[in-house]
């Protein structure tokens, strides 16, 4: 939404905007209100969601969360903490790209530097799950998009 408005300031500059060109304005407000729902409900449950996929995964692999340093869980959750809240934010305003493009590419580099890519991996394929669970199927949806755009971009 906010990276759409930038565009179109600059675009329409000097000139009224298109009927086409305010479009996305139409398509963003009718789906606020499923916005705004799911991401108070994922702020709600954001401290439920890591610990349940936290024990999720150590279920599939009890070694998940070892590495070279010992255990790193509590690294992990401060991460995937960080992630929920980069995913709801870019699930509220419609900004999967900037998401993309921003946190996620920076991120993927420190997922490669400290070889977390199986965490990685496990953890994107079990929270969507988790996630299903604990909202309501379109709000599950809505916000599992943009899981989705994380498991791609970090895996």
């Amino acid at each position: 939404m906010l990276t759409q408005l930038s565009r179109l300031s600059v675009e329409a500059d000097g000139r009224y905007a298109k009927t086409e060109e305010l479009q996305f304005f139409k398509s963003y407000y009718q789906s606020l209100d499923d916005r705004l729902r799911t991401y108070e409900k994922v702020r709600a449950a954001a401290e439920e969601i890591v610990t349940n996929t936290e024990a999720e995964m150590r279920n599939i692999d009890p070694t998940i969360f070892m590495g070279a340093s010992g255990d790193y869980s509590e690294r992990w959750r401060k991460d995937i903490t960080n992630q929920i809240r980069y995913a709801a934010a870019a699930m509220l305003f419609n900004e999967h790209e900037y998401l993309k493009q921003g946190f996620l590419i920076w991120f993927k580099t420190i997922v490669n530097s400290y070889k977390f890519e199986k965490t990685c991996k496990l953890t994107f394929k079990v929270m969507p799950e988790v996630v299903k669970k604990m909202l309501a199927p379109e709000e599950a949806a809505l916000y599992c998009q943009i899981l989705g755009i994380h498991q791609i971009v970090l895996t």
